[in-house]
């Protein structure tokens, strides 16, 4: 434990840098994923607003880009990121590429969670006159709430994945604590601790997300 004490400063920027990651990951890439996710649903044949073209170019484009690995895309982004004056081999990047995987990623939870909910209760928002994006806005998305809450939640143990990997180009991720310092220095204390700091920073968004979900589905 003597190596761990010794690593402190390398372990605290490790969170620090895992919880930036991730936080844009679940938010901004939670947003795009939101907003595909949605749009995928809605452009349905028998969405509110079906659009064969959209619902067939977005299905075509989640269904290209989920299965890639993310460490493909860490180097297949890389030059998106340089065009954009940002290092490929940067936090910066690794942001990059964190936010495009998850919105991807997420846009389909969204629309699983969204198919869920019950189609008379919007009927009954347009048979009140209420227009398409209105039922969109107020009744859609609020009658999902508890769910998608959850969909996040589960979206946040990959998303921190993300961040593990994104230490095999350099970025001072907890991943890249315990690729450095532990496995490469055959020092599995220091691989421990790092991966307990990930189980810990999970188990702690998968609570707090569990109960907002669960006061949102008691209103």
């Amino acid at each position: 434990m003597d190596r761990v004490v010794e690593l402190r400063p390398e372990f605290v920027e490790g969170l620090i840098v895992t919880l930036r990651l991730a936080a844009a990951g679940l938010f901004v890439g939670g947003a795009i994923g939101l907003a595909i996710g949605t749009a995928l649903y809605v452009s349905r044949t028998r969405g509110i607003v079906p659009s064969r073209p959209v619902s067939v170019i977005l299905n075509v484009l989640v269904n290209i880009m989920r299965p890639i690995p993310f460490v493909l895309i860490l180097i297949v982004l890389q030059p998106v990121s340089r065009w954009f004056g940002i290092s490929g081999i940067s936090e910066g990047h690794a942001v990059v590429t964190i936010v495009f995987a998850s919105a991807f990623g997420i846009a389909r939870i969204v629309e699983q969670n969204l198919v869920a909910v019950d189609p008379g209760v919007l009927e009954a928002a347009r048979a009140m006159g209420a227009s398409r994006w209105r039922v969109v806005r107020t009744v859609l998305l609020p009658e999902a709430c508890g769910s998608l809450i959850l969909g996040f939640t589960y979206a946040l143990v990959a998303i921190v994945d993300m961040t593990t990997l994104a230490g095999i180009i350099g970025v001072h991720s907890l991943g890249y604590v315990a690729l450095t310092y532990g496995l490469r220095q055959f020092d599995w204390t220091v691989t421990a601790v790092a991966i307990l700091i990930i189980i810990v920073i999970v188990q702690i968004g998968q609570f707090a997300g569990n109960a907002w979900a669960r006061k949102v589905l008691r209103r």
